[in-house]
């Protein structure tokens, strides 16, 4: 007899899918939802024919609760899908992060302007080199 786990849907909140195996605790550090009264889901080292083995995260919660650019930064590949009504409304694609880097270039236009967003895309996905949106700044990421 084969084990199954079941875990219900969740109306409004977020399922966050393709985490690397064992990566789930961390996010679910980063994100502070332990500071939050929200229901969360964690399934880790489920099996994947992408990925081999992966963790899941299913957070029910308002979606304007948790800001999930950092998301992007821990692990790109990280694939977030937007609950409403019980139904995806949107996959979202961690390309881009915004607020998590500063750009250090001094002629960068949010030097300049204050209330800018720091937005910074990612463009080497093997070195994981990000750049600055506004002005190519480099930002190479560091393990």
């Amino acid at each position: 007899m084969q084990n199954t786990l079941s875990v219900g849907k969740i109306s409004e909140g977020f399922v966050l899918d393709h985490i690397e195996a064992g990566k789930s605790m961390e996010i679910y550090k980063y994100l502070h939802l332990d500071k939050l009264d929200c229901c969360v889901a964690i399934i880790k080292n489920a099996k994947s024919s992408k990925m081999g083995r992966k963790d899941i995260m299913k957070i029910e919660c308002p979606i304007d609760f948790i800001d999930l650019d950092i998301l992007g930064f821990i692990d790109h590949n990280i694939t977030i899908n937007i609950i409403q009504n019980e139904e995806i409304v949107e996959k979202k694609l961690l390309k881009e992060i915004k607020n998590v880097i500063r750009c250090k270039n001094p002629r960068c236009i949010t030097s300049i302007e204050q209330g800018l967003d720091h937005i910074f895309v990612l463009t080497d996905e093997e070195k994981q080199v990000y750049r600055c949106k506004y002005c190519e700044e480099k930002y190479h990421r560091k393990n």
